[in-house]
């Protein structure tokens, strides 16, 4: 596997846009919640029900996302107040990298799911 091949950095962490990337989009949820704005479900209580996540969860994952600037909320009623949930175009980016992790969960993680 080659990633364009960098120095070895012996005695100190390595700098990488990977593990940049990764304190945005890093765990479970963040990346489930970017799946389903990219399935068009953009309201708190449809993504929660998609994902699984755990309601305290999500609100803070979602929090997260939009600091980073990967998704934006748009307030859709106000009585009672009500907002919803749309990727950025830095969130949009992001599409072929879960498109690619999707192919490979298909190929290698989910048979071995489906026989455990």
């Amino acid at each position: 596997m080659s990633l364009d091949s960098e120095p070895t950095n012996l005695g100190a962490p390595r700098v990488c846009s990977i593990a940049d990337a990764l304190e945005f989009v890093g765990e479970r949820w963040s990346l489930l919640v970017l799946r389903e704005l990219g399935f068009g479900v953009h309201r708190f209580n449809d993504i929660q029900t998609n994902t699984g996540a755990p309601r305290e969860t999500l609100a803070l994952r979602l929090r997260k996302l939009e600091d980073a600037g990967l998704i934006e909320r748009r307030q859709y009623s106000k009585h009672p107040p009500r907002d919803e949930y749309l990727l950025t175009a830095a969130g949009r980016d992001l599409a072929p990298v879960l498109r690619s992790l999707r192919e490979w969960g298909e190929r290698h993680a989910t048979p071995l799911r489906r026989t455990s």
